[in-house]
């Protein structure tokens, strides 16, 4: 799955918010859902336009990321 199937950014959608691509959820809900302690099933029941594959996707592209981070600080 590439980058663009997992998220967008517009600026005319959700204040520019970065969103699921498709949808009009925030991928910062599904941070504060896990932070809260909810598991990501229960996220994808309120959320159901957002697929399983962009939820892990989306967790596996920013935890490749932070580890990116870590390695160069």
């Amino acid at each position: 799955m590439n980058k663009d199937e997992i998220v967008s950014r517009n600026p005319k959608l959700m204040n520019g918010a970065l969103v699921f691509a498709g949808t009009r959820v925030p991928v910062e809900i599904l941070v504060q859902h896990l932070s809260a302690g909810d598991s990501l099933d229960e996220f994808l029941d309120g959320f159901p336009t957002v697929s399983r594959e962009q939820a892990v996707a989306y967790l596996e592209m920013t935890l490749e990321a932070a580890e990116l981070a870590r390695a160069s600080g």
